[in-house]
């Protein structure tokens, strides 16, 4: 079954490199029963792609369930994940299966599992390696035939860093890796995911769709999407519903979204009053929105690197996908330099020199930055090539290759 196909499937909306990517590692994965990680912000859709993997997988007739560990309290999530015994607890009036139990030769879906409580993830960490858990209240050991996949909007290395999420564990889930990109960085997709939503609203309500003129189109493409899909569908439905005329300019279409005039590119200040911000504040928010971008830009970079290490795919596509993400940067460069030029002439009227912040231009060379992830690698694990891989998240195969070719032996 090739992308397009599992598009119509399930109803996924988009032509975004980015996201036939992710919905092809789902694809190829499914057939295996390796356990999945899939990141990505909240409000992007994550919850389609365990599906994916469970309807394409052997196990497709087996049971599905989907947990979300965050909506669980943290005193009964070893009782809904591994089960009881009557009378373990304050109202365990009799023994309960679990749903590792329940789910047996079938997939179970840990959404936000880097919500999971320490100990309850030492358990999961035993039923990943062995498929082995004990009921709360039992000390009988039982076993488990079941696929995990499990998704989190939280950087979990940090949450490892600060002591919040096992290192272990991360390294077991994370098998494969699957991104699932921002809407901002699937600009090509958000008015065909608008027109959808608004259709879907003019068939729930029973009333004509909305339409967007040209320059509402721009202000929608522009908007930066802090929720997502999630919140375009909720902006499509507000507007359905509230507004008498269906054809939307874009005066009409800013009164609902928040921030309307903040952006994913800084050149939208162009036209705005900034009489309220000194030159200074002006320049250190341009170079801040600078700094975020690309900050996004190497997250999604090293994404796709973990993907290709972990699939072993070409790498032509990938650096397609890193060739744009370049492109799209340059241009956020190139529109941010005359507001930067312009506050610097501002400045010639300031008494006090502005100072510009020590780190601005960051360096686009991704060989020279994997370089030096690998170089800090081997610094800190002095030399101990199966440490450093491990910290960096490739193979040692693939960390000897890049020694080499980097010559850092």
């Amino acid at each position: 079954m090739d992308v397009q196909t599992i598009k119509q499937r399930f109803g996924i909306i988009g032509n975004s490199p980015l996201l036939d990517r992710a919905i092809d590692i789902a694809r190829q994965v499914a057939a295996t029963d390796i356990t999945v990680l899939i990141s990505g912000e909240s409000g992007t859709g994550k919850e389609f792609f365990p599906k994916i993997i469970h309807q394409l997988s052997a196990r497709k007739h087996g049971s599905y369930i989907a947990v979300n560990c965050g909506a669980i309290p943290e005193g009964t999530i070893d009782s809904e994940l591994f089960g009881h015994e009557k009378g373990s607890f304050t109202g365990a009036h009799e023994a309960r299966k679990g749903y590792f139990e329940v789910v047996n030769g079938g997939t179970i879906f840990l959404d936000e599992v880097a919500e999971l409580p320490l100990g309850t993830q030492v358990r999961l960490l035993r039923v990943l390696e062995s498929g082995e858990f004990i009921r709360v209240g039992s000390s009988a050991v039982l076993k488990t035939n079941a696929r995990v996949v499990a998704a989190t909007n939280v950087n979990i290395p940090d949450a490892v860093g600060q002591g919040k999420f096992r290192q272990d564990l991360y390294y077991r889930l994370n098998t494969v890796p699957i991104f699932v990109p921002a809407l901002r960085d699937r600009q090509e997709d958000i008015y065909l995911l608008f027109r959808k939503f608004a259709s879907d609203a003019a068939e729930k309500y029973r009333m004509p769709s909305i339409y967007l003129d040209e320059d509402a189109q721009k202000i929608l493409v522009s908007y930066r999407w802090p929720g997502n899909i999630r919140q375009l569908k909720n902006l499509a439905e507000q507007i359905s519903i509230i507004e008498k005329t269906r054809n939307i300019d874009a005066e009409t279409l800013t009164k609902y979204m928040p921030l309307a005039h903040s952006s994913d590119l800084p050149v939208l200040y162009k036209g705005q009053d900034t009489s309220g911000f000194s030159e200074r504040e002006l320049l250190y928010k341009v170079l801040f929105d600078m700094k975020k971008d690309m900050n996004d830009l190497k997250q999604l970079v090293m994404n796709l690197l973990q993907n290709e290490q972990a699939l072993g795919d070409s790498q032509s596509e990938n650096h397609q996908l890193i060739k744009k993400l370049y492109q799209d940067f340059g241009e956020v460069k190139e529109q941010a330099h005359p507001i930067i030029m312009q506050t610097s002439d501002m400045s010639m009227h300031v008494t006090e020199p502005v100072q510009e912040p020590e780190e601005v231009e960051e360096s686009l060379s991704l060989e020279k930055k994997e370089k030096d992830y690998i170089k800090r690698a081997l610094e800190k694990y002095k030399g101990r090539r199966k440490e450093a891989a491990r910290e960096l998240g490739i193979s040692e195969r693939t960390l000897y290759r890049k020694i080499k070719d980097y010559s850092l032996e």
